[in-house]
């Protein structure tokens, strides 16, 4: 194993609005030199949303990607770098589910691809769900539905749910909370 890793220099090859490319050049050992992608991202925050009878309500949306549409816990990107999770996770919750909350409580944190990017989610749950107003963006078109906890495992075993953030966050919400 390589004791001795040093970058030499970053190279920002495509800046875009919420990812940034780059191409490392790094020293191994001393001896040789190779070339690692590394992509930086701003953040974000997602929030697991429980309704009084226990239910997770969940968002259907297109995801291009993918090319198809996905069943997610709301997430968005923070606004800026310094912003806090639970500010973005609050507003994420407002915006995509109509629903806003008092009650956040941190539950967990994500490294989604820690191979070739730094980006960082803060997960929270949301319980004491207050109707408010739908405001997506005009690039959003989400549906939202409510499950149990049991119907969303069924989906995370099935491969209906794929997304990383969505099912780390279910099984620690149903860990942590001992949910079925």
């Amino acid at each position: 194993m390589s004791e001795q890793i040093k970058r030499i220099k970053r190279e920002l090859k495509f800046k875009g609005k919420i990812i940034d490319f780059y191409q490392d050049t790094m020293e191994i050992d001393g001896d040789h030199t190779v070339i690692w992608d590394f992509i930086k991202h701003k953040g974000a925050a997602a929030v697991v949303p429980v309704t009084e009878d226990g239910k997770i309500l969940m968002v259907r949306q297109y995801r291009n990607a993918l090319d198809r549409y996905t069943l997610e816990i709301p997430a968005g990107a923070l606004d800026a770098e310094e912003e806090l999770g639970r500010a973005c996770a609050s507003r994420e919750l407002e915006e995509e589910t109509g629903y806003r909350s008092e009650n956040l409580e941190w539950l967990i944190t994500l490294r989604t691809t820690v191979a070739f990017c730094d980006e960082r989610i803060e997960v929270y749950v949301a319980k004491d769900l207050i109707p408010s107003k739908q405001n997506l963006g005009e690039d959003e078109f989400i549906d939202l539905k409510a499950y149990t906890l049991k119907e969303l495992k069924e989906k995370i075993f099935t491969g209906e749910i794929e997304d990383a953030k969505t099912v780390a966050s279910l099984m620690a919400y149903a860990v942590k909370y001992g949910a079925d």
